[in-house]
This record gives structure tokens, sequence and C-alpha cells, in this order.
């Protein structure tokens, strides 16, 4: 990833709407988990801080690849950061009770059997694997470029690839549906070009509520959308 853009992200992710929206989701989903939480491919770490904040002294742990973001995730948060690749997680058989993992699969560094092979064997039987993807091959974006996402899903393939990594009770669903009708003027229309300023940045205030409120909307009413911005898939390890 581009220097610049883990350094916008670990400004924006503290508070931008949809950092805000996403870790919101990826809390839901682990509430409950007993035991040692991965975060694999952890960033600059604001989804480990979120969910140390929200959901209290779980054993939290994360690995980065990039040195830098580790060394930020470190600071950001109290989760114990190992460095190392999600194709080849430094970690013992069945050690985790549950393993996050917010758009990671889709980097053109990471081949998503292997990462997800990795993700099976870490966790203990019964653990849960929670997954965000991006979706939509043709909704990328210049924070994609910037990021070097190589991949964007649909909803059907990344049922299949968990059912074929070996997990169960795979449940999929997209989200940031209110707002995909935004994010195709802006991606297709607006900011198409190649040099087109990043995705990633502050918003006005009231702007960044608005949107906010948009997806906290969406998240009251757990309808199965048909579409959306992102992926959000849960399996269990059995």
């Amino acid at each position: 990833m581009e220097p610049a853009e883990y350094a916008m992200m670990d400004e924006a992710e503290g508070a931008m709407w949809w950092y805000r929206a996403l870790h919101a989701r990826l809390s839901d989903r682990l509430a409950g988990i007993g035991g040692p939480i991965l975060d694999a491919g952890c960033g600059t770490g604001g989804l480990l801080a979120r969910l140390g904040a929200r959901l209290g002294a779980a054993d939290w742990y994360g690995v980065e690849f990039d040195q830098d973001a580790a060394a930020r995730a470190a600071g950001k948060s109290t989760a114990r950061i190992a460095r190392g690749t999600v194709n080849a997680l430094p970690f013992a058989d069945a050690c985790f009770a549950a393993l996050v993992s917010a758009d990671v699969l889709c980097h053109a560094a990471v081949d998503p059997p292997t990462a997800l092979a990795e993700f099976h064997r870490v966790l203990r039987p019964g653990g849960m694997l929670v997954l965000n993807l991006p979706a939509y091959q043709w909704l990328a974006s210049a924070h994609d470029r910037r990021v070097h996402n190589a991949r964007r899903y649909a909803a059907g393939g990344v049922r299949r690839a968990l059912i074929t990594a070996g997990f169960s009770n795979v449940r999929v669903r997209y989200w940031n549906f209110l707002l995909l009708p935004l994010m195709i003027v802006q991606r297709k229309l607006l900011a198409s070009a190649d040099d087109a300023a990043s995705d990633v940045a502050a918003f006005p205030p009231w702007l960044d509520a608005m949107l906010f409120g948009i997806t906290e909307l969406e998240r009251a009413v757990p309808l199965p959308w048909p579409a959306g911005g992102s992926i959000l898939a849960t399996a269990d390890r059995v």
C-alpha cells in the first residue's frame, strides 16, 4: 500500500463515517465472543481500538505486514501486534475464538484461498470468522488503486469461497445499500480519473453525520438488502 494512503487512513479511521459504520457492524458480530480474537491485516489499528473500547477486555491480537502500519496499530490499541502476512499467519493451530478481517482478501498481495485456509487453521473448532469485503469489481475507486486492491466481490462468490475453505453456517449479506447510488455517482462520474482524490478524507461535520446516520438507519433495519457497496460475511469453523 502507498505510505501516504496509510497515513490518511490512520488519520481518518477514528472519526470518518465510513470507518465508524464498518466498525459498528464488525463489533455487532463479535459481541459475546469469549477468548482471544485476531484482526488479520489490522492496518493502522483503528478497528482494534474500536473493538477494545466497545467490547471490553478481550484478548486482542493483530497481524500486519507493513512495519509502519504495525507500529501505528501498536500505539493506537492495547492489542498484541505481530508482523506477518495473512498468507502465512504467525500463530499456532486452533488458537483463536474469533478472527476478523476487514477489506484484506481483496489486496493484490493476498492469495484468497491460501488466506482462508490460514484463517481456518488458526481458529478453534466452533470459532467464528467475520469478513468485510468491497463489493463489485466495476465499483473500484481511486482508494482501491492506492491501497492496491486487486479484486472486489459478489455475495455468491464469497459464499462459495468460504464453503470451499471448509467453513460452515456461512452467512453473507450486502450492506451500504442506501448510499450505493451516491457511491456510483462519485466513483464513476465525479472521480473516475486515475489521479482522482482518494475516498478517504475528512468530510464536513454535517455531511459526515448525515452519511453515518443513513448507515445507522440501514443497520437498524436488518433486511436482506439486494446490493451494497460492501459485503459482510460470517462463518463458523467446524
